[in-house]
């Protein structure tokens, strides 16, 4: 594979990462420790791989074909929730590998796909973990979306960037970008959400759901979050961010 292609994997590792670090954090605020273990090993693992695969080696800014970019995209979507599948295979022990793996899948690719029939039997942790998966996910399909651009017709191509052909260099402006837009509209949603009462719990779940576009809900049913007409309105409104995202 490509140079370019561990950094951009270092990229997302150190997301996961900075994700598990909240959960960490969040753990020990309110006194959540049963399954704290597996959110610091999961930190540590990821945060050393995506350090490691960003500083181990100065990159030489190269262009990179389409075949390594399909390569890219395609072993992302396989590697990533092997990752993200950590925290519910060392915390629910009666969900065994295949099971953990599925739901980081679903989370990841933004399908809400699960297999849980009562998230009441969820830590709060988990609730925020998937959450999370959704909004890592995401992103990465916009990243893909950048990355593969060249797949489109030239006249498209043409349209939506400056230039004809991609480099690495290019990207990981194009990459900076992206983070930016995405996490403003994830915090807007979230303010959007506090202004109708929604408690902070349920808002920072919510906001990483409706911008990716995903599937998981944070309860059982959305109803008993959103029990006002103008909190419908408000969130009928947020769930447009996705789109423009």
């Amino acid at each position: 594979m490509n140079k370019f292609g561990f950094k951009y994997f270092g990229i997302f590792f150190s997301i996961i990462s900075f994700f598990s670090f909240f959960n960490i954090i969040y753990s020990y605020y309110f006194n959540l420790l049963n399954n704290l273990s597996s959110y610091i090993f999961t930190f540590s693992i990821t945060l050393i791989i995506g350090l490691f695969l960003i500083l181990f080696k100065k990159y030489k800014y190269e262009k990179i074909n389409l075949f390594e970019r399909i390569l890219i995209v395609l072993t992302g979507y396989l590697i990533l929730p092997a990752t993200i599948s950590l925290p519910y295979y060392l915390n629910i022990d009666s969900l065994g590998i295949i099971n953990c793996y599925f739901e980081a899948i679903s989370g990841f690719t933004s399908t809400g796909f699960t297999i849980f029939n009562d998230l009441k039997q969820l830590d709060q942790t988990l609730i925020l973990w998937r959450s999370s998966s959704q909004w890592i996910g995401g992103l990465y399909f916009l990243f893909s979306i950048l990355l593969l651009i060249d797949v489109f017709d030239e006249n498209l191509k043409r349209s939506l960037t400056n230039y004809i052909s991609l480099n690495s260099s290019e990207i990981f402006k194009q990459v900076f970008k992206i983070i930016v837009i995405y996490l403003s509209m994830t915090i807007l949603i979230f303010l959007m959400l506090k202004l109708v009462n929604i408690r902070s719990y349920d808002a920072y779940n919510y906001s990483l759901t409706i911008i990716s576009s995903g599937g998981f809900l944070p309860n059982n049913n959305f109803d008993t979050t959103f029990t006002t007409d103008i909190s419908k309105i408000i969130l009928s409104i947020s769930m447009l961010f996705s789109f423009f995202s």
